[in-house]
């Protein structure tokens, strides 16, 4: 367990400190309605990993409760990714179903004491009744109802008695409470369709507060860890206890921070919409954030424990980068894999002067030293190579095969250009070269130097496989939905190209190949005759570096031979920097790409001198610098560090929106001008004034009544879906807070 504890432990040292518990029980309780998503996957380390660090027990808990939505393929999706996450819940799964007859004499048990009594109100009426955040609300008329009616009512209810929605059963707490869900919240509604436990037993079904606490208490359960969206809820979570007099050894509910990641959606619906609408293959798609989609990708248990331990715990809702997700999984392969040789995309050479066969030892790790493990790579005359391994009119700067310039085959020998073959259309499809014999890797006496060393197969011997390459599902930032969907999210590749040791090592084996990322043997689509690899994650982030012309990340004045991608352990100079960069609040994704790269880190020590904003400036200098860093030197870029920290100083100061700022940069880029004069000519100031955005919020919230009614009965995540309307409407100058504050209190109102 670490030295630094978060404030849940805390919570539960005290608890134990003090004798208020003799033994930790933690629980995860989700609703087996979908397949559990990286979000899932925090709370799973939350709950079980407290209660293990304190030698307790953690109850795997299926909050069945609503038959419409649940399936047992989803019970099943949720136990897989609690093994595979390596965790164990005792010897049974348990299921709020099994508590169906205790809640229900529960709920009696209020009736008869007067604090639950059946609604026989419409929607509208109830809707009309709950009041507002500054008004209180009416107690249904029913509410008068006598025990024993009530008694009769809620016994014919779980009969079967009745349809859908003409009654349910209500807590009888206060219509004045400043908390909404103390409102007479429901505790049971009718629902006649068939549980997939409990069969068709069950006409009624509990709501989720009434049921949720009672299963704590029925399990023993010592601190019921939840996410912030139910912090209103505890009030009724303490409501029920304390009326029904479950106070000796009683769970209480504490509240931490839900995950969010960029570029991300975490809703089981929009999950399911997704599934449902054919825009993924299903839940395991290894686009999709769920665990099974993450375990299909490639991705190990141990990237995803650690990526949880890195985020920590909070108390406020926060949104983590995605790029620490994939800088997770990087780091647990690095030293892990395999590294061997594949061409994606091949483009065919012939040595002219090379005659006859041989095999090539090459090691599996050849940053790795101590570690064991080699192979025979087949060399011959015929070979494939990336086609962008090859230019004809290269840029400045690239350093791979050229007329001109001559390059190193990874292991093997150099080779130089003789002749390009293209077809009728002046497209390249062969080439013609020779080997230097004396420059075989391990033993090269030639005295030639070269500046890369590139990836190669031997046509004859390599095995032709399905490469699936896969990107971030959403294209967006905060994605809403399927609207946002990135169209170029798998790209398939069928006429890829790998070395024949690739194809014996064991299915569930994870490799690198060399130069291009970190790829799985797919355990569903691969057979013996059709392999199948899906792209793990890139050896870098590559979001921000989509035009790029080559993938070549060595620096024109290098004079070493370069393996690209290749990872290698920070210098002790990187190392401080890393260490400077984390201090100062930068996720390690952040601060391992500045660490690494001179330019880059020069340029960013640089802003920081004109701007005290390290998060800001670090996100700027290695997305949108770093990509124009690719194609330039410093003293080539039309902009300078210090406008780019005015331009930082503009959003920090409210003047535009980040989404703004990333226009006014690629203007920087193109023109050099100042990013004040460039807001200024087109007018692009962040909107701030009240009576100006009034009358977009007013004129949405007219366009969205069943929105609007939704939200006033209690669905406040509805909230951002008006802020978002709001700052689509002005193209990103509205000012977000200010956003906020007028809708929530026009919606108030």
């Amino acid at each position: 367990m670490s030295e630094s504890k978060d404030f849940l432990r805390m919570i539960v040292e005290e608890d134990l400190k003090s004798g208020k518990y003799k033994e930790v029980v933690t629980r995860f309780p989700p609703e087996p309605n979908g397949f559990p998503h990286i979000g899932h996957a925090k709370s799973i380390v939350i709950n079980f990993g407290i209660a293990n660090d304190y030698n307790g027990h953690c109850n795997l808990r299926m909050d069945d409760t609503n038959p419409t939505k649940e399936d047992t393929k989803y019970v099943e999706a949720l136990k897989d990714a609690v093994e595979w996450l390596g965790f164990q819940w005792g010897d049974d799964v348990h299921f709020t179903s099994d508590y169906f007859s205790k809640i229900y004499d529960y709920a009696v048990e209020l009736i008869k004491m007067d604090k639950a009594y059946v609604d026989s109100a419409s929607e509208d009426e109830t809707r009309e009744n709950r009041g507002t955040v500054k008004q209180a609300g009416k107690r249904s008329k029913y509410a008068q109802r006598s025990v024993e009616e009530n008694l009769d009512l809620f016994e014919r209810m779980k009969n079967g008695e009745f349809k859908d929605g003409e009654h349910v059963l209500r807590a009888k707490i206060d219509m004045s409470a400043a908390n909404m869900k103390m409102r007479d919240p429901l505790l049971y509604r009718i629902r006649n369709v068939h549980h997939f436990r409990a069969d068709n037993k069950w006409s009624i079904y509990p709501m989720y507060d009434f049921a949720h606490c009672l299963s704590d208490y029925i399990e023993g359960v010592s601190h019921s860890i939840c996410t912030l969206e139910f912090e209103n809820n505890r009030d009724v979570y303490n409501w029920v206890l304390d009326t029904l007099g479950l106070t000796t050894s009683r769970p209480y509910q504490h509240e931490f921070a839900r995950l969010g990641i960029n570029y991300t959606v975490m809703s089981k619906r929009k999950l399911l919409e997704l599934v449902q609408g054919g825009q993924v293959s299903g839940w395991d798609d290894p686009r999709m954030p769920t665990i099974a989609g993450y375990r299909r990708r490639g991705y190990t248990p141990e990237s995803i424990l650690n990526f949880c331990d890195q985020i920590g715990i909070a108390k406020a809702n926060s949104m983590v980068d995605v790029a620490q997700l994939e800088f997770c999984i990087r780091d647990d392969l690095n030293t892990k894999v395999p590294r061997v040789l594949a061409v994606l995309d091949p483009l065919k050479v012939t040595i002219v002067n090379y005659e006859g066969n041989e095999e090539i030892d090459a090691p599996y790790y050849p940053h790795d030293v101590p570690k064991e493990g080699d192979r025979k790579i087949p060399f011959s005359k015929e070979i494939y190579i990336e086609r962008d391994d090859f230019m004809e009119n290269p840029p400045k700067g690239y350093f791979r095969l050229t007329p001109d310039q001559p390059v190193k085959l990874r292991h093997a020998y150099i080779i130089t250009c003789k002749e390009i073959i293209k077809d009728t259309s002046g497209n390249i499809i062969e080439i013609k070269a020779e080997y230097i014999p004396n420059s075989l890797s391990g033993s090269d006496t030639s005295g030639i130097k070269v500046k890369s060393a590139i990836q190669w197969v031997s046509i004859a011997e390599a095995k032709k496989v399905e490469v699936r390459v896969y990107d971030r599902i959403f294209k967006d930032e905060a994605p809403e939905g399927i609207e946002d969907i990135n169209p170029d999210s798998l790209k398939v590749i069928k006429n890829a190209f790998i070395e024949p040791a690739v194809i014996t090592q064991k299915p569930d084996e994870r490799f690198q190949f060399e130069r291009q990322g970190y790829f799985y043997f797919d355990p569903i689509d691969s057979t013996d005759e059709h392999p199948v690899f899906n792209k793990i994650v890139g050896l870098k982030d590559s979001w921000s570096k989509k035009e790029k012309p080559a993938k070549s990340e060595a620096k024109p004045q290098t004079k070493k031979v370069q393996v690209d991608g290749e990872v290698i352990a920070m210098s002790e100079k990187q190392q401080t920097l890393f260490d400077k960069y984390t201090s100062i609040g930068l996720n390690t994704e952040v601060s391992n790409t500045l660490a690494r790269d001179e330019q880059l880190s020069s340029f960013y020590e640089e802003t920081l001198s004109e701007l005290n904003s390290p998060i800001a400036l670090a996100n700027i200098v290695t997305n949108e610098v770093a990509r124009e860093l690719k194609q330039m030197q410093v003293d080539e870029l039309k902009f300078s560090a210090k406008q780019i920290a005015e331009l930082i100083k503009m959003v920090d100061d409210g003047t535009i929106s980040n989404k703004i700022a990333k226009q006014v940069f690629e203007e920087m880029v193109i023109s050099g001008e100042n990013a004040a004069q460039i807001v200024e000519n087109e007018g692009l100031v962040q909107i701030s004034d009240p009576s100006v955005i009034s009358p977009i919020i007013d004129e949405i919230i007219a366009k969205n009544p069943d929105n609007v009614a939704k939200f006033k009965a209690g669905n406040t995540k509805l909230l951002g879906f008006f802020v978002g309307q709001v700052l689509k409407t002005t193209g990103g100058k509205a000012n977000p807070v200010v956003v906020n504050e007028l809708v929530a209190k026009k919606l108030g109102e």
